[in-house]
């Protein structure tokens, strides 16, 4: 791209436009995450999930606002090439002290993609690139704060962190949940404090992380070349005070509570890539893409997701191929073997059984969106347009796409284009994995996988589909739900006993005797088609015998309609200090 010796006027109004747009969007964004602390204080916790999920369509009403601006004023030049050229340029001129340039970069780029055609997807027109540094950028209040122990004591300062995030609302009894965090620290060291450096410091974000009845605070303890990462959760108790739950110093303990299973977080952050920054040094094994999308920047998440897909496709061989498992009814699915995602599209015609169509489906991935997905529904990046090196395809791939799903495909010698596409994490499905498990493993799986069903109760989920094919297993162990075509709230389920059979002959015929409406389910009739297997069948029935009595169904159902909102806990209930110090606590 050659730099113009001037700007013409109109690339200089599309540039201003488009930060405008941005700047308005990322404000509301801003405020909804500051209001989160207020929520918290006030035990709000239908209003937290709110603003969780209001906030998911901030960005592309903006993004369609701004769109709506540039056609109607200048409609005439908006095909410009050259106009559009000038425009990135001037607007990297507007992001030299800006302080969210990244997020700002991908608007530009989801505007510009609104409106020209795909064949301008490239760095002279949008940033494939990052063209701005989001390195050292400066905020006020700075990104973390620092706490020197040696100068106070560790419980004087540990007391101090918490003070420092101003919560009004009075702690139960801090001193003894201090104790307790100072407790598990020195066992989690092995029982000896190490050797502490005239340097040894405490950092901490500087706004606490909100999400369902939780406030998160997230640090790290720096002693020399060491460092100790470490997350807080802090709750209400029964008379309304506040209390540290617990104290995480793994990483992978604490990279969990960033689970692509788990709804976003509400942070308050300013520069919001000075937050990025910092979790990855507690988190290594945490992406940029995850890290941005569970902040509640899911545009951003995509958009670092893509480029590192991008990257892995030149730096890679390997060829797409229909995914492992039982194929599905409604989903075509299909994997890279090198890349930890799967790729999903929506078939054209569907098995005889199924009785939605590519709305209604889309529909329940909308709904898993905008949900509370406790930690039992797998997060989806929804992309249109993708086109992909063809070459990468298997034969057996490429005539499944042009079988079943045509509607959704264009290619030519070189590149084949999948018009609209969902993107998960990978994940072992259940079925196989009970098939190759230790004994032992299978008795956890499937206890997991009945936590997850009544989890998913709880939060309002009735699967639908329960067979163990549209569960998969993490890296965690963790049994996570990812088919969501007959998906329902469980408010709208309507859970009933089967009636009795009017004569012997009609109960052994195996044929239905009783009208089943849409929305019917018979909880006894689970056992039928999931617990065939012995061993599954003992620990099922040892564990979640409760998930084939509509008792259960029906009294989930009442508490949710009453507006009560369950407590989840994203680690294990051992490690609470309530069970852990027990006759302290």
């Amino acid at each position: 791209m050659q730099i113009p010796e001037y700007y013409n006027p109109v690339a200089r109004e599309i540039a201003e436009a488009l930060i405008q747009g941005f700047d308005k969007h990322y404000r509301l964004f801003r405020a909804s995450s500051h209001e989160a602390k207020a929520l918290f204080e006030a035990a709000n916790w239908q209003g937290i999930q709110k603003a969780i999920r209001d906030r998911i369509q901030f960005y592309d009403e903006r993004v369609e606002e701004t769109v709506a601006r540039l056609q109607h004023e200048l409609h005439a030049e908006l095909l410009d090439d050259e106009i559009w050229q000038q425009a990135k340029l001037y607007y990297i001129g507007l992001l030299t002290n800006h302080k969210q340039p990244e997020l700002a970069e991908t608007f530009f780029n989801s505007v510009f993609c609104r409106i020209l055609h795909r064949d301008y997807f490239n760095n002279d027109f949008i940033f494939v690139r990052p063209a701005v540094s989001t390195e050292y950028i400066e905020s006020d209040p700075p990104t973390w704060r620092s706490y020197y122990p040696k100068t106070g004591g560790l419980r004087h300062t540990m007391r101090q962190i918490v003070r420092d995030y101003g919560w009004q609302r009075p702690f139960a009894n801090l001193a003894r949940d201090l104790g307790h965090v100072i407790r598990q620290a020195h066992e989690h060291l092995g029982g000896q404090w190490p050797a502490a450096e005239t340097s040894l410091q405490i950092q901490v974000l500087h706004s606490a992380f909100y999400r369902n009845k939780t406030a998160y605070i997230f640090g790290k303890v720096i002693n020399g070349g060491k460092t100790y990462p470490f997350a807080i959760p802090i709750l209400h108790d029964g008379n309304g005070k506040l209390y540290l739950d617990t104290i995480l110093f793994e990483p992978w303990r604490i990279s969990i509570l960033f689970s692509f299973s788990r709804a976003h977080f509400l942070v308050d952050m300013e520069v919001p890539s000075g937050y990025i920054q910092f979790l990855r040094s507690m988190l290594p094994s945490k992406t940029k893409a995850e890290l941005y999308t569970m902040l509640g920047l899911q545009k951003q998440g995509k958009n670092i997701f893509y480029r590192d897909f991008m990257q892995h496709l030149s730096h890679s061989n390997d060829q797409f191929d229909i995914a492992p498992g039982i194929r599905g009814l409604v989903m075509l699915v299909f994997s890279l073997p090198s890349f930890p995602y799967v790729f999903k599209l929506i078939k054209d015609v569907f098995g005889s059984s199924k009785e939605v169509d590519h709305a209604t489906v889309k529909r329940k991935y909308l709904l898993v969106k905008h949900h509370d997905r406790v930690g039992r529904m797998a997060d989806t990046l929804e992309f249109s347009n993708v086109a992909f090196p063809k070459a990468r395809f298997s034969t057996e791939l490429l005539n499944e796409l042009r079988q079943l799903a045509p509607s959704l495909i264009e290619e030519d010698d070189n590149r084949l284009v999948i018009k609209h596409l969902y993107i998960e994490r990978r994940m072992k499905p259940l079925n196989l994995y009970l098939m190759s498990c230790p004994p032992d493993e299978k008795e956890r799986a499937i206890r997991e996988y009945g936590t997850a069903i009544k989890e998913l109760a709880m939060a309002n989920i009735f699967p639908g589909d329960m067979l163990f094919k549209n569960f998969g297993v993490t890296r965690d162990g963790r049994v996570i739900f990812y088919d969501y075509d007959e998906i329902e709230y469980m408010t709208d389920c309507n859970f009933r006993r089967i009636p009795p059979a009017p004569n012997p002959e009609m109960e052994m015929s195996g044929e239905v005797w009783y009208p089943v409406k849409r929305n019917d389910v018979f909880p006894e009739e689970f056992g039928t088609f999931l617990l065939g297997d012995p061993d599954v069948r003992r620990v099922f029935l040892k564990h979640h015998r409760d998930l084939l009595d509509i008792d259960f169904w029906q009294q989930r159902q009442e508490r949710i309609r009453a507006g009560f909102i369950e407590d989840f806990y994203p680690y294990p209930s051992e490690l609470r200090f309530i069970n852990r110090y027990p006759l302290r606590s």
